[in-house]
């Protein structure tokens, strides 16, 4: 039997496809439009049938078509106003991406007819995505009891698997290839808790970047909110749930980088795609200049979603449920997440924060902010509340200075270590509302930190241009490769100071992939156009040793409480003891002085919680330093440079140059 619209059968309630026994109901919403058709395609991409929606209510078009099943492949076309100048792009030529989605054919690639004017009248439908009508399902995802992440790791699905040994061919770079038994075991060996996904929401390179045989690596300029790109799971997004389904069992959360702030429909000469052609103005922020209307463009992509609008709330929250709820996801982190809150300003107490932190689901997941835009007023760290982590880059910057060796940075170093009470300790949040890293995706990994001066990006086809140029890095000598043995062992010396640093500090820690391997990006500190193997982890030349410190360092954090104990240190003794003691090595506590004087290099941090001690020294210096010790025995708990001894009689012990030395009690060994 043919399709049919049954008329005035459909249904306002639910958005997108809805499957019933007897066909399908579609929904949109649109303020603006006349007119919305649902376009049928067939197996060859042949437009086989146009349905107007032809019931409206409250905004919303909806439409009944008999006879249409889970399979059948579909698209929107839509009529209304076409005035770019007033921020009107309806182009019934255009072929437009359900919001809804949840499966996509294909994956979007641009075109210059994308993006041409009306009067250009050129159909679209053979370069745009398909969506594909899914089949409800009874297999909902088991429900997880939130648990607080311990370690996060930030991989891009591609860059982490296509060099994978273990990973068969086809199944490199894509979202399967993270179920492999090997993958999993390297989780569990660094005592990875909370696996973090860059986008996977299907996305389209940026304008530029066809130009120069480049493509977007990361998956930072989203068009279908719903639908995993098909690169990601090509057999569809039931992939994303075996996936979450098998790190479950393996004692793994799995949260999901989303993000909610732009679409890569980009600006006023973007191509046109989905929201931009079926009402811009509802799911776009616009400003009225001289008469005309502009794109906002807080998020520096060309234009900024309208997270105030009551549809763009059910938007999110409703792609943010369907990915808890169908695939098992126990998280999200939320990319730009000022946008969130922007009222034009940010605003904490903002309806679409409000919903998300209320919602029934959505507040028993891990929710994590980056709570910065480039856009006016748009850094925000430490104004999320108590439900939401936040990404903290003055953890970042601080501890990077102290270890380049910035001056008047003891005191800097100390309250980041001690968990940035400056910025969480308030309203009840903990340490572990900040979440502390050294380097992330958009920036240089750990070994470029220590082996590059300035960036590198001449590869990304932007004369070196983009990227930051604030990035506290420091070259031990040499610009990049070198064959010189002593730069390469300071080189790895560092590493290791940062990273123990980072498991030796409260909050909750964070590293980027391959970062516990000495991966290089080359310089390139904005891989994100760099779909090859300067993003690609090589693992077969992965710096085991290191693999293993991280693994060991991580567990040491793990076994004690002194250091990971969800509370702000006061110094204050309670019950004869101080949590926090401050330890200058010339056996003395810190004093004023000692923390204005701004070659200070070394520092000690005694921590006590019940019956765990743990005493940390963190030295900056190019030699070694006499630490005094309070009375009592110590032994080496964890110690980045493995090179060297620690030398511990006398009350004192020998911390090596550029490193960082835990030491412990003996019978907490």
């Amino acid at each position: 039997m043919q399709p049919e619209l049954v008329p005035h059968a459909g249904r306002t309630e639910a958005l997108g496809a809805t499957v019933t026994p007897d066909g399908v109901n579609f929904a949109v919403y649109s303020e603006t439009a006349t007119n919305i058709w649902v376009c049928l395609f067939d197996e060859q991409d042949q437009e086989i049938g146009r349905y107007e929606l032809d019931v409206h209510q409250d905004n919303t078009r909806a439409g009944f078509i008999a006879n249409v099943f889970p399979g059948a492949r579909y698209g929107l076309r839509a009529e209304g106003p076409y005035d770019p100048d007033q921020g009107f792009f309806f182009d019934p030529n255009k072929l437009l991406v359900d919001p809804y989605a949840r499966h996509l054919d294909r994956v979007f690639v641009r075109s210059p007819r994308l993006r041409l004017g009306r009067e250009e009248a050129v159909d679209t439908a053979p370069l745009i995505p398909k969506a594909i009508v899914r089949g409800e399902t009874d297999n909902k995802a088991r429900p997880r009891r939130k648990k607080a992440p311990g370690l996060f790791y930030e991989l891009n699905v591609r860059g982490f698997t296509m060099r994978h040994p273990s990973v068969q061919g086809p199944l490199r770079g894509t979202v399967a290839a993270l179920t492999t038994r090997r993958v999993i075991d390297h989780f569990k060996h660094l005592g990875v808790d909370t696996v973090q996904l860059m986008p996977t929401a299907a996305w389209i390179d940026e304008g530029h970047l066809p130009a120069l045989g480049l493509t977007n690596a990361w998956g930072y300029n989203p068009i279908a909110y719903f639908a995993v790109d098909p690169r990601l799971v090509p057999r569809g997004p039931q992939e994303l749930r075996v996936m979450t389904d098998a790190y479950r069992k393996a004692g793994i959360s799995v949260i999901l980088d989303v993000v909610y702030n732009h679409t890569g429909e980009g600006d006023q000469q973007g191509p046109i795609l989905s929201m931009m052609g079926l009402d811009p103005q509802t799911y776009y922020r616009f400003v009225e200049v001289d008469g005309k209307k502009y794109l906002v463009n807080d998020t520096g992509t060309g234009n900024t979603l309208r997270c105030d609008h009551p549809a763009v709330q059910r938007l999110v929250i409703d792609s943010l449920r369907y990915y808890v709820e169908e695939l098992g996801v126990a998280g999200f982190r939320f990319d730009l997440a000022t946008i969130l809150g922007r009222d034009p300003g940010f605003n904490p107490e903002a309806e679409m924060l409000k919903k998300i932190k209320a919602d029934p689901v959505l507040s028993k997941v891990i929710l994590v902010a980056e709570p910065w835009d480039p856009g006016p007023g748009g850094y925000a760290v430490g104004k999320f509340g108590q439900e939401f982590q936040e990404h903290n880059d003055t953890y970042r910057d601080e501890i990077r200075a102290f270890w380049k060796g910035e001056p008047s940075k003891i005191g800097a170093l100390a309250g980041k270590i001690a968990g940035s009470a400056e910025l969480f300790d308030f309203a009840g949040r903990k340490p572990s509302h900040g979440v502390n890293m050294l380097a992330v995706h958009d920036g240089f990994t750990l070994r470029d930190l220590v082996s590059y001066n300035d960036k590198h990006n001449d590869a990304n086809g932007e004369n070196n241009k983009d990227g930051h140029n604030n990035n506290q890095s420091w070259n031990c000598g040499a610009e990049g490769e070198t064959e010189d043995e002593n730069i390469l062992a300071a080189r790895k010396r560092d590493v290791r100071a940062l990273l123990a640093t980072l498991f030796l500090s409260r909050g909750t820690p964070l590293i980027q992939q391959g970062d516990e391997m000495y991966r290089t990006q080359q310089g390139n500190n904005n891989a994100y156009a760099q779909d090859n193997e300067i993003t690609w982890v090589d693992w077969e030349g992965a710096d085991g040793t290191l693999v293993n410190f991280v693994s060991a360092v991580n567990a040491f954090r793990r076994e004690h409480p002194a250091i990971t104990h969800d509370h702000f240190l006061s110094g204050q003794e309670r019950n004869g003891v101080r949590d926090i003691v401050w330890l200058h090595p010339d056996n003395r506590e810190m004093n004023e002085g000692d923390w204005n004087d701004a070659g200070a290099s070394v520092l000690g941090m005694w921590l006590r919680y019940k019956d765990d001690e743990v005493l940390v020294w963190f030295n900056r210096m190019i030699e070694p330093v006499t630490a005094h010790l309070p009375e009592g025995e110590w032994v080496v708990g964890v110690q980045s440079d493995d090179t060297l001894e620690v030398p511990i009689s006398e009350g004192t012990a020998i911390v090596p140059p550029r490193s960082v030395v835990a030491l412990v009690r003996p019978q907490q060994l």
